[in-house]
């Protein structure tokens, strides 16, 4: 069994970085995001990228650093309303941005990991999300073609993986990073425990380790959260 197993983010990202390389970025807001490999690119200096991720981070937090330090080329997304510097290098013209419906921007890397090149749907028919794309009638229902994502590198967060790579989900962070880590010509992934093969129940595992080539432990994390809510003490 190959040793997938690296000592930190920028030795289990080294030889795989490049100048304008696409990327698939698992997690949803500040959840589930591989924050170590994210730190790594950055550190790298490698530039013009073309990142596939639900939203770009926050400002100085997960994308948001690399859109900060101006490495990001392209963003395809879906929600990026919490990032300040997207907005202003988007609105002068900086930033290239693919809006992508949640959903279809989910099925795209499915759809590439799998290898389908395009599947139809409804989602974006008749606005903007539709124009420039083929539209094709079903039983009487207009569909548009959207394409599979395929990408030179997954970056993935996950809870637990065994030393072949099994890996283990935590809840909701399971989100964007289980079909964007098998879009990935190559998927590198950092958790929060490894532990022998054996260990894990296979009827528990979320990502078989044939599609895990690095990975590295990230632990331990500093819980992140975009808005914090509380209400005032009540007097007795």
């Amino acid at each position: 069994m190959a040793n997938k197993r690296y000592t930190d983010a920028a030795t289990a990202l080294e030889g795989v970085l490049f100048d304008g390389m696409t990327i698939c970025a698992g997690g949803f807001g500040l959840c589930g995001i591989p924050e170590r490999l994210i730190d790594a690119i950055e550190a790298s200096g490698v530039k013009d990228l073309t990142i596939a991720s639900n939203n770009a981070g926050i400002d100085g937090q997960g994308l948001g650093k690399l859109l900060r330090s101006r490495q990001v080329k392209k963003m395809i997304s879906s929600y990026v309303g919490e990032n300040k510097e997207f907005e202003r290098q988007y609105l002068s013209g900086e930033l290239e941005v693919e809006f992508c419906p949640q959903g279809t921007l989910a099925e795209r890397c499915r759809a590439g990991g799998a290898g389908i090149p395009g599947f139809y749907t409804k989602t974006g028919v008749g606005t903007q999300v539709a124009e420039g794309k083929e539209v094709k009638v079903f039983d009487g229902q207009e569909y548009i073609l959207e394409r599979g994502i395929r990408a030179d590198l997954a970056i993935i967060k996950g809870w637990k993986a065994d030393e072949s790579g099994n890996l283990i989900f935590r809840k909701t962070a399971r989100n964007f990073n289980q079909p964007m880590a098998t879009a990935g010509k190559i998927c590198v992934v950092e958790v929060e425990e490894i532990v022998p093969v054996g260990s894990l129940d296979p009827d528990t595992i979320h990502l078989p380790g044939i599609y895990v080539k690095r990975m590295i432990v990230g632990a331990p994390y500093d819980k992140q959260i975009e808005f914090r809510t509380v209400r005032e003490r009540v007097s007795a």
